[in-house]
């Protein structure tokens, strides 16, 4: 029995008319983020990164050789504003992560560019977080991290359209 556990036990003595049963798997999805949260702070923190630095840089780091995306694709893929992400390019070029140059195909664009740096940075981050997750996940047979993980694509699929 666990803290979720009890809970819900005290709303079905409090309020047994009503179903507290999405409880049951909603709320431990909430404390399990809050915990990722701390992990994923903690591994991005032992590679002198903020969980946005390693947003953008993981964001280009994806994409490929050479690891450059425009301004808007970075904001599609992290979710800011474009105010925010001007900044936070700003801020990522300043210590050398990133680096800014002309889009060849428009004269107004530009593209964001992963340094060397950036790359070591964010993939010692990566290995960091993946260390975490993974002793995370130790105890979990692979069959059941795969229905972990199905259940929860379905979940969270009228969010991602």
């Amino acid at each position: 029995m666990d803290e979720v556990d009890r809970i819900v036990a005290a709303w079905r003595r409090e309020r047994p008319e009503t179903d507290v049963s999405p409880m049951e798997v909603l709320s431990r999805v909430t404390r399990l983020a809050k915990h990722l949260d701390r992990l994923r702070k903690q591994a991005f923190a032992a590679q002198g990164l903020e969980p946005w630095e390693f947003d953008v840089l993981a964001a280009l780091r994806r994409a490929g050789e050479p690891y450059e995306l425009s301004a808007g694709q970075l904001v599609t893929a992290t979710m800011v504003t474009s105010g925010t992400m001007t900044n936070r390019v700003d801020r990522l070029q300043s210590k050398g992560l990133v680096e800014r140059r002309p889009a060849p195909s428009d004269r107004r664009g530009v593209l964001v560019r992963l340094t060397t740096a950036g790359r070591e940075r964010v993939d010692a981050a990566l290995d960091e977080l993946m260390n975490h997750e993974s002793r995370l996940l130790a105890g979990l047979p692979a069959a059941d991290r795969e229905s972990i993980a199905s259940s929860l694509r379905v979940l969270t699929q009228p969010f991602s359209e």
